[in-house]
């Protein structure tokens, strides 16, 4: 995983677009039929940078593939279902987004989802590996600390791994500090930055109110001592959330991640162009 901080999330997903880029990338999600993939898929069959979206899933893929297809934009969508349609799926890939697994729901830790996860996204990644080795592989299934190592492992057993091509998305850590921190200090969230490092879960998810732009400050018992209070208070909000309406932390997200993973496929798109891009994962 990797981060690049440059300026606020917000913004920088907002500029991800070159009028320059050649609009032609071939972008395939694998999980499409889930809480994420299908918005997620939407947003994708409405960029002009994608020509080609191929929709993976174990069901439902077909028929989210058909409603898609009567968006009047240029993206020719086509759906695949199982493991034996995996292949042609994937053949030709320029992106390949991976938000296949099992979502955790309330009293769940993601180590509890590894188990499950971690075969899935292993299964895909040997697919991607044998059929599209070039391709930039954008992971999101949980937890993400530990499926992105797999997935590197899977590549390199293959002898195709280049650490340059695959990506744990954590990007909605970075807006969700950017707007909380704004919340608490009045701010236009559009124009705070906070650089938020470590991992996608729990503790291990550290914003650094210190690097924050424009500064900020807050009271030194708020920023360290045993409670870490804004690392914890972050963590508590999204548990406040999925308590609220019962349902499991993926979900909870959807919207927002899908809109967010969309703008980042789309700023690895430019820069495949060889488009100057910012953007920011972890």
């Amino acid at each position: 995983m990797l981060s690049a901080l440059a300026r606020p999330a917000s913004a920088a997903l907002r500029r991800s677009f070159s009028t320059s880029a050649q609009n032609n990338a071939k972008v395939a999600v694998l999980g499409a039929s889930g809480g994420i993939g299908q918005p997620l898929s939407l947003l994708l069959k409405n960029s002009p940078l994608v020509s080609r979206l191929t929709l993976y899933d174990i069901a439902h893929t077909p028929g989210v593939a058909a409603d898609l297809s009567h968006i009047e934009t240029k993206a020719v969508v086509k759906g695949y279902l199982g493991p034996e349609q995996l292949p042609d799926c994937l053949k030709g890939c320029d992106v390949v987004v991976i938000p296949a697994g099992v979502p955790r729901k309330p009293g769940m830790t993601r180590d509890d989802l590894f188990n499950t996860n971690a075969t899935i996204v292993a299964t895909l990644a040997a697919a991607c590996a044998q059929h599209c080795p070039e391709a930039m592989i954008c992971i999101i299934a949980n937890p993400v600390n530990s499926t992105i190592p797999i997935a590197a492992e899977v590549f390199k057993k293959h002898g195709v791994y280049n650490p340059s091509k695959i990506f744990g998305v954590t990007t909605l850590d970075i807006v969700r500090a950017n707007t909380f921190v704004a919340e608490l200090k009045g701010l236009d969230p559009a124009r705070v930055n906070v650089p938020v490092i470590g991992g996608h879960a729990g503790k291990t998810i550290i914003p650094l109110i210190s690097q924050c732009t424009p500064k900020v400050d807050f009271p030194q018992d708020h920023l360290g001592g045993k409670g870490y209070f804004l690392c914890l208070w972050f963590i508590e909000v999204l548990n406040i959330k999925q308590k609220a309406i019962s349902i499991s932390e993926d979900e909870t997200s959807c919207s927002s991640f899908s809109l967010i993973l969309s703008n980042f496929i789309k700023t690895s798109i430019s820069a495949q162009n060889s488009s100057k891009v910012i953007s920011l994962a972890k």
